[in-house]
């Protein structure tokens, strides 16, 4: 398949070494329930990642990283009294147990930071010696830019142009250049402290991350991928650290960046205060819709958010499983459904550049013209099994269709017989009164063609 790397600016096969592929994604700092923008990335590095498994047969390593010790934290913690690393281990649990409830499940390991220090120093260390890094006096350790010329080759960019949309600037009025980024802090009284060959400290925000991959990885790796705002200055200083500690180019083959979700004041983020939290998001709407949210703009696009985006993809969702649920009472025998039309343009959507999107448009396609052949008695069973079949495949994939089966409690059911029963001896009222007391319960009935179907509103 063909996907955007944003280092050279253009789409490019995506091809997996004979020993697979190592994917790095930028994870969580844990000091607050995640958001949905946030959440966003990680739900698509997530399908991307099955997708690439399951329908290709890539052998992936999807390594992440949690970010357990950094300013946030320590500030956090320190309003609440209590212990920076233990803070930061509570959120950690509570984000791992958030992208569970949204299905997230394919990274192979969580890197800590705080178990990575020996790697972290010895990077810092190899950059001290070659001339790269220098002291500021009672505060830590800083990279010169000035000795790496292809800063901003990634986001096209400098530390000249306006900081818009950046993200963690380490100011000093010490630093030498303006974009100098800090390597290694030195400890501060109740802070989190660890021992290094310059005295007790704390690692930087951008080092951890080369310093676990080449942990993992080695000093050269093939895709790594994060949100947009990320990209400028944390990916350039990831490049300035590791490709000056190595001599390596490019450390890394393919990035990929997603984009940002959106709101009517622009960018979603706990800065501005216009953020939901996925917690808030699972708490009304089911995983499969807030996945299929997700993956309902290009992931390099950004994504809108309203008060109506998340009630849609939650009918949206609905209706695919209320067609997955017909399809399986279909019984006609004679058909020529172009089934194999529909699953061919929808794999060919996701092999140029992973376009959800218009894989979405092609599903949506099938389900209508499928919809026609029913209502015409002309679908075969054998055809509407290649559907579900079809269907199974796509939500073992993104998640992003409810398939499972519906267990209809007994009272509910006894409700929907007796109001067959009313409508067997024509007494109309007494079925519409049943109806309305399936609905206030939560239950739908529909009469369809293939008899009566029941479904939880």
């Amino acid at each position: 398949m063909k996907l955007y790397n944003t280092l050279t600016g253009k789409k490019e096969d995506l091809k997996a070494p004979a020993d697979g592929l190592n994917l790095f994604v930028c994870g969580p700092t844990v000091y607050d329930h995640i958001h949905i923008g946030n959440a966003r990335t990680f739900t698509v590095f997530d399908t991307l990642v099955k997708y690439l498994r399951r329908k290709h047969g890539m052998k992936i390593f999807y390594l992440q990283n949690i970010t357990d010790i950094e300013d946030k934290i320590i500030s956090r913690a320190k309003e609440s009294g209590e212990d920076p690393l233990e803070f930061a281990q509570k959120f950690e649990k509570i984000f791992l147990e958030e992208i569970k409830a949204l299905g997230i499940d394919s990274v192979d390991k969580y890197a800590r930071a705080s178990e990575h220090i020996t790697e972290i120093t010895k990077q810092v260390k190899t950059l001290i010696q070659k001339g790269q890094a220098y002291l500021i006096k009672d505060d830590g350790y800083y990279f010169d830019l000035k000795t790496f010329p292809e800063y901003g080759k990634l986001s096209k960019r400098t530390v000249e142009m306006a900081e818009d949309g950046v993200s963690r600037i380490d100011e000093s009025p010490h630093k030498r250049n303006r974009g100098d980024f800090n390597l290694w802090k030195f400890s501060k009284p109740g802070e989190p402290a660890w021992d290094s060959p310059w005295g007790p400290g704390r690692p930087g925000w951008h080092i951890e991350d080369t310093a676990i991959t080449e942990k993992y990885f080695g000093p050269r790796y093939d895709l790594h991928g994060a949100g947009q705002d990320l990209m400028f200055p944390h990916h350039e200083a990831e490049i300035a650290q590791m490709e000056s500690v190595s001599g390596i180019k490019p450390f890394v083959k393919h990035w990929i960046h997603t984009g940002f979700v959106v709101d009517k004041r622009g960018k979603m983020s706990k800065s501005k205060g216009n953020f939901i939290t996925l917690r808030d998001a699972l708490r009304e709407y089911s995983p499969a819709a807030v996945r299929f949210y997700f993956l309902s703009a290009h992931l390099r696009s950004p994504l809108e958010y309203d008060d109506k985006s998340l009630p849609q993809a939650q009918a949206a969702s609905d209706r695919l499983a209320d067609f997955a649920s017909r399809l399986k009472s279909v019984s006609a025998t004679a058909t020529d459904f172009p089934v194999e039309g529909f699953t061919n343009d929808f794999w060919k959507c996701l092999e140029d550049d992973f376009n959800t999107p218009k894989a979405w448009a092609v599903l949506f396609e099938l389900v209508k013209e499928t919809n026609k052949f029913i209502d015409n008695h002309k679908l075969s069973q054998p055809d509407a099994q290649k559907i579900l079949d079809f269907i199974g495949r796509i939500n073992d994939i993104f998640g992003i269709l409810p398939l499972q089966e519906q267990n209809v409690p007994a009272d509910i059911q006894t409700l929907a017989d007796q109001r067959e029963q009313a409508r067997a001896r024509q007494d109309y009222a007494a079925a519409d009164q049943i109806r309305s007391e399936l609905e206030k319960r939560g239950w739908k009935v529909e009469d369809t063609a293939e008899g009566l179907r029941i479904t939880k509103n």
